[in-house]
């Protein structure tokens, strides 16, 4: 864990928050107030960010590496509700705003580096800054809505259907993340999934 200041990567860093879609349209101004608030931390494949049912929760922003939001029951079956990869966020903002535990858990499917903050000193400094915070719940929105449209899909396509979507989606993607995880999120056994990718389903 390092300031973005005291990171040896720290100019790689910065162009990689610049680009970041939540952020890029910041001021010089903006970035010099957020910066210093921004711990990098590098995580290993299989380790948890967020813990389901915590109320301590932050906001990430994903600079390399692929993180998932996952539930899982008392059986320790997991459902995988959303991947997101560098460039990306993730957070837990709705369920911070709204004063409840965090609904799901945030896991890194590969090894990965995320810039964090406190969400209650993220959603402070979007207070002071009202266009930010405007076009950063509408991102939240959006991946809301990403997350309804998936779990509708599970119930209305075939197995072949939910690949073809996914590969629509997320081409980048699916070579990307273990086919065990990308089996897991598509509701299929990772045997199905080899088979149709062997068949020329998809």
């Amino acid at each position: 864990m390092s300031s973005i200041e005291d990171h040896p990567e720290r100019n790689v860093i910065r162009v990689q928050l610049a680009h970041n879609p939540v952020l890029k349209g910041m001021s010089v101004g903006q970035m010099a107030e957020l910066e210093p608030q921004l711990v990098v931390v590098d995580c290993q494949k299989g380790e948890a960010l967020l813990h389901r049912g915590v109320h301590e929760m932050e906001q990430y922003f994903i600079l390399e590496g692929i993180l998932k939001r996952v539930v899982s029951n008392q059986e320790a079956k997991e459902m995988i509700l959303r991947f997101a990869d560098e460039g990306q966020i993730e957070t837990s903002y709705a369920a911070w705003r709204l004063g409840t535990p965090a609904p799901y858990s945030i896991v890194c499917v590969t090894r990965a580096r995320v810039a964090k903050l406190p969400l209650r000193d993220w959603a402070a400094f979007l207070e002071r800054h009202r266009g930010l915070k405007q076009s950063f719940e509408y991102e939240v929105m959006h991946h809301m809505s990403e997350v309804m449209a998936h779990t509708i899909t599970l119930h209305l396509l075939d197995a072949p259907g939910r690949v073809k979507r996914f590969l629509r989606k997320h081409p980048e993607l699916f070579d990307r993340i273990p086919k065990k995880e990308l089996a897991s999120y598509l509701n299929l056994s990772a045997e199905t999934l080899s088979r149709l990718k062997q068949r020329g389903k998809i």
